[in-house]
């Protein structure tokens, strides 16, 4: 599972609008869950926000419940060329990175709340898999 900033805030914060769907998904999907930097350090922000520690999101990589799936500079002309595909979005660098995880491991679904995951293609023209609370 490949796992976006917002389902990774809802999970850390008890009362938020989807936590309870996030929290029911987590328990059947086996860790770890692949994300990148970018969207570490939105949540990191998101969380600080809700008064939540960020140590959180480091216990996590620590016990490799989440792990780094890629590191952007191994990914540059590819993070950069959807970064160039979707500018009128615009696609953000967390967007982009989850994109290019998707074609790195095409059996990984996204777990996200961005519709934008609906209208991204990964090689050009496949769609995403995702996973979605319903109505979003």
């Amino acid at each position: 599972m490949i796992l976006d900033t917002g389902p990774l805030v809802s999970a850390l914060v008890p009362g938020s609008a989807h936590h309870a769907w996030v929290a029911r998904r987590w328990k059947t999907i086996a860790p770890p869950f692949l994300t990148c930097e970018s969207v570490l350090s939105e949540a990191v922000f998101l969380l600080c926000r809700e008064g939540v520690k960020s140590d959180v999101i480091f216990t996590l990589l620590e016990r490799g419940v989440v792990r780094l799936g890629l590191q952007v500079r191994d990914e540059l002309p590819e993070v950069r060329a959807l970064m160039h595909k979707y500018r009128d979005r615009p696609m953000s660098l967390a967007d982009a990175c989850l994109v290019r995880l998707s074609e790195l491991h095409p059996s990984a679904e996204v777990l996200t709340f961005d519709g934008d995951f609906l209208i991204y293609r990964r090689h050009g023209n496949g769609v995403i898999p995702v996973v979605m609370p319903p109505a979003m």
